[in-house]
């Protein structure tokens, strides 16, 4: 899932050959675009709300967790004592 601002025909085209599914809005003036261009302009790319929409929960998740200012600096040399930094600071959010 991804913001208007990845929306680009290469950045679709990239994570097609990959194989990776994405939820990506049209900018307006990709749409007028494509409106513009008739039957050449091609169908729309598939966008699913209810799937963006969850977008917001992943968010505000990673807003909570750079509160803490170890993960946000990334103070932690490997990736596991990274992990282990979100993890607790995930639990302390929970409690």
């Amino acid at each position: 899932m991804a913001d208007k601002g990845y929306s680009s025909r290469a950045i679709r085209a990239y994570l097609r050959r990959r194989g990776i599914s994405h939820t990506i809005p049209e900018r307006a003036d990709q749409v007028a675009g494509r409106l513009r261009r008739g039957s050449r302009g091609g169908r729309p790319p598939a966008f699913d709300r209810t799937i963006y929409r969850r977008r917001n929960v992943v968010e505000r998740c990673s807003n909570r967790l750079k509160q803490f200012r170890g993960l946000a600096t990334r103070y932690d040399k490997t990736a596991t004592s990274y992990t282990a930094a979100v993890t607790i600071a995930s639990l302390l959010l929970w409690l």
